[in-house]
């Protein structure tokens, strides 16, 4: 069973439900964050930022800071490894409009981690209360941190930082149950999450794995944490946040999207794509969310989506992605394929 239902609050914000949007480097973009908002994730965080503010002229940094027509909260996730400059970054984020600033210490990236920042962050305990207390001070909206368990399996510190981002007011935690060195690999472990939970008392958000309502419930009740962050549960099928949440709540699942569904909301995201983007940009992106879509729909075998999918990738216009989609992609699009003993679109 899973713990009962409580609201959780960040300073002024209440999140509706438990369900949240992990922030992905090069994936959850505007587009990505609202599209999931609209169908039930109940909080949604930026990519990330670097901290380094004479960065943020470059095009890629300036549309991870656009937030234009999000409702709020507005969620800013930072990174970088020097103190004052992730205080100044918190600060000059939340002149811009940020509403919570996320900070960034469980980052795998190895350009990352090169720069002493993300979970490299976690081999220094110093740093890191230098860094949450630094940014805490800097602004007045709420701070929150993201974690991995540790740096490696012999260092597994996830309980100390926790205290420490705890003393320095930060108000909420998100744990991913590995530590760095393991990068994606192998199985998420959530003992840690768990232990993090049990020790401290501002709201923690389960982390890593979770890509099915059964196993949200699994998740929430053996770490009883909060609230579940889901992340690559998430490519390629964005419902899950209503299903999950449904799920907790009803301990029933609810009806499946319809094929009439995914097609006009894979349309929806391609149409969103191109114009934050722009055509070539835009053409580019959608290549990856595509191919996660392609993966996540049950009517295709492993070796028509491999085809599928390299049509799609040769594709240089959002005409032309628009009129593959409504073609390879549409409801009776399986039936028409293999009646043609082809895998061909």
């Amino acid at each position: 069973m899973t713990p009962p239902s409580s609201a959780v609050s960040i300073g002024p914000y209440t999140l509706p439900n438990r369900v949240i949007l992990a922030p992905m480097a090069g994936v959850t973009d505007r587009p990505f964050r609202q599209l999931c908002r609209r169908l039930g994730a109940g909080w949604v965080v930026g990519e990330m930022v670097t901290a380094d503010p004479s960065l943020w002229h470059t095009r890629k940094s300036r549309q991870r800071m656009d937030h234009r027509g999000e409702p709020a909260p507005r969620v800013v996730q930072i990174a970088g490894g020097d103190a004052e400059m992730l205080a100044e970054a918190a600060r000059l984020n939340a002149e811009l409009g940020a509403e919570v600033i996320d900070i960034n210490m469980g980052c795998p990236a190895k350009k990352v981690c090169r720069k002493a920042a993300g979970s490299a962050l976690l081999r220094d305990e110093r740093l890191v209360a230098e860094i949450v207390a630094g940014v805490v001070a800097a602004v007045d909206v709420p701070v929150t941190l993201k974690i991995r368990t540790g740096w490696c399996a012999d260092s597994n510190n996830a309980v100390r930082v926790a205290k420490i981002a705890e003393d320095a007011g930060i108000q909420a935690l998100a744990v991913h149950g590995r530590h760095r060195q393991q990068r994606y690999a192998g199985e998420a472990e959530y003992d840690t999450i768990a232990e993090v939970k049990s020790r401290v008392s501002l709201p923690v958000f389960a982390n890593g794995d979770i890509d099915s309502p059964e196993k949200a419930a699994r998740v929430l009740a053996y770490t009883q944490a909060d609230a579940l962050m889901i992340g690559r549960g998430a490519q390629g099928n964005p419902w899950i946040f209503e299903q999950v949440s449904h799920y907790l709540d009803h301990g029933i699942h609810m009806a499946p999207p319809t094929l009439d569904e995914r097609h006009q909301v894979l349309g929806e995201h391609l149409a969103t794509l191109h114009a934050f983007y722009g055509e070539v940009m835009g053409v580019r992106i959608a290549r990856k969310h595509v191919g996660w879509y392609l993966a996540a729909d049950t009517r295709f075998d492993a070796a028509l989506q491999r085809t599928l999918k390299q049509q799609f990738n040769a594709l240089d216009t959002p005409a032309a992605q628009f009129a593959w989609m409504n073609n390879a992609m549409a409801p009776d699009a399986p039936a028409r394929l293999l009646a043609k003993g082809s895998h061909a679109a």
